[in-house]
């Protein structure tokens, strides 16, 4: 009985369905569900009993994109495993799918390995793992057929970051054709890096330093060009393709063209995208440092249609590409040089809660909300039904969700490791209460119940979507 818990009176809601029902958990998964009330749910016998009148009961989030203790422009992002994971479930994200990076000259094994060793014994949550290619050559590309077959199966490319971890079209359609044959799913980081790195030295000489040039020189018409021009690699190649933090409208409508002609084209988008711009960029006194992440944050009129592909399933993903660098000594690099200032912001803990914020705007629906946070992810990276619903069989990771709760979010009050919040002041409606992770509370009643190596590694089976 000890091992069994039993979630009362709460309104379930997955990405299929909504309606008010017990959940019997047991052994760490979801053992039944029973309509509230009835008599099958009245025979729900538990050791731990939760009350979820007035809450909803949904799915924990699965996160597909976050980069702990990422190095990154001579520093590294602020948050370990270990407290990222914690601030993930402290949002209501359950599982995070993190990013194992191969270094120049380096094999996928040995940077599969390195990042093994940081997450191993200290997330609170589950978690499993991309890989970056960064430089694909005969080894690397016989070690991504090893590493599907071992869960590993989606593999990032940067069309971005010459001399870091850029790869050219030839390397990208190798890397590409290889997906087509072993059914992994390569993931693109779609912006025109040799172009940006001519505008950033152009921008520099005429002494334009401060963060919103950051924004500036990082076209969306080049997001778009490389947009394309993967999607076209990847008709060539045969292969799937994901666009990762889709930010311009212009890129939406190549994705949107992709799909209309039938190609298994995907893209997510992330929170910041939605909800802050280039306004938040040009804010003075470096203070739009916080906001530099590539791609970058665009005018405010891009939101729309990036909603609009939420809705219409052009896009099917919200992740948080979340990479915290704290303003104090990480951030500051970049004084006088935008070019320097770390890329990326922090995140992992906003997404569900800003996402049910949109529900409450008017701009997706309770449902789509978990799909585009914990069902879509889920299937899009291989962890489907055992994350990202709440089913028979399913891993019990479960989010009681206060749908009623103001809450403001604050760099006073986050759980992230790192000095200041994007979103800091925003009055959101909707609050996570208590979490579960395969039947653990992790948080219980707005405490932190859990703790570091509960969260066990994930191996994941090819993309969901294809058939």
């Amino acid at each position: 009985m000890s091992s069994r818990t039993v979630i009362r009176g709460g309104l379930v809601v997955t990405a299929a369905d909504e309606m008010h029902a017990d959940v019997l958990i047991e052994d760490g998964r979801i053992a039944a569900l029973a309509a509230s009330g009835t008599a099958a749910a009245e025979a729900f016998t538990a050791g731990r009993t939760i009350d979820a009148t007035g809450r909803y009961v949904i799915p924990g989030g699965v996160d597909g994109h976050t980069h702990m203790e990422m190095p990154f422009g001579g520093t590294k992002a602020s948050d370990t495993f270990e407290t990222g994971t914690r601030a993930a479930a402290w949002g209501g994200t359950t599982t995070i799918v993190d990013f194992a990076i191969q270094s120049r000259g380096g094999s996928l094994r040995e940077g599969l390995d390195a990042w093994h060793q940081k997450a191993e014994g200290n997330c609170a949550v589950d978690y499993g793992f991309h890989m970056i290619v960064s430089d694909v050559n005969d080894e690397t590309l016989k070690e991504m057929d090893l590493l599907v077959e071992e869960g590993v199966t989606s593999f990032k490319q940067f069309m971005a970051y010459p001399g870091v971890f850029y790869s050219d079209d030839g390397q990208i359609l190798r890397a590409m054709q290889r997906a087509a044959g072993n059914g992994g799913l390569v993931m693109m980081h779609a912006e025109n890096g040799i172009a940006i790195d001519v505008l950033v030295e152009q921008a520099l000489a005429r002494g334009e330093t401060d963060p919103r040039f950051h924004g500036e020189v990082r076209k969306a018409l080049l997001e778009a060009e490389a947009t394309h021009r993967a999607v076209r690699l990847a008709q060539v190649a045969g292969a799937p393709l994901y666009v990762v933090h889709v930010s311009a409208r212009e890129a939406v409508a190549e994705l949107a063209a992709a799909r209309d002609a039938g190609l298994p084209v995907f893209g997510e988008t992330c929170p910041q995208y939605l909800f802050l711009s280039t306004d938040n960029l040009a804010e003075p006194d470096f203070e739009g440092a916080k906001y530099v992440c590539s791609t970058p944050l665009r005018p405010e009129d891009h939101q729309a249609p990036l909603w609009q592909g939420l809705r219409t399933d052009d896009l099917q993903v919200v992740s948080t590409d979340h990479c915290p660098f704290c303003f104090a000594g990480q951030k500051e690099l970049g004084r006088g040089d935008f070019s320097r200032i770390p890329n990326g912001l922090p995140g992992v803990e906003n997404r569900m809660d800003l996402l049910h914020q949109a529900v409450v705007d008017g701009h997706i629906s309770r449902r789509r909300w978990i799909e585009i946070a914990c069902a879509a992810p889920a299937r899009m990276f291989g962890l489907y039904p055992k994350k990202g619903t709440i089913a028979p069989g399913a891993d019990a990771d479960v989010v009681i969700y206060d749908p009623h709760a103001e809450q403001v979010l604050s760099a006073t009050t986050h759980h992230m490791n790192v000095d200041y919040s994007a979103y800091e002041g925003k009055r959101v409606m909707g609050r996570v209460e208590t979490v579960l992770s395969r039947g653990e509370p992790v948080v219980t009643e707005r405490e932190y119940t859990g703790r570091a190596g509960h969260g066990v590694y994930t191996p994941r089976s090819t993309c969901q979507y294809l058939d």
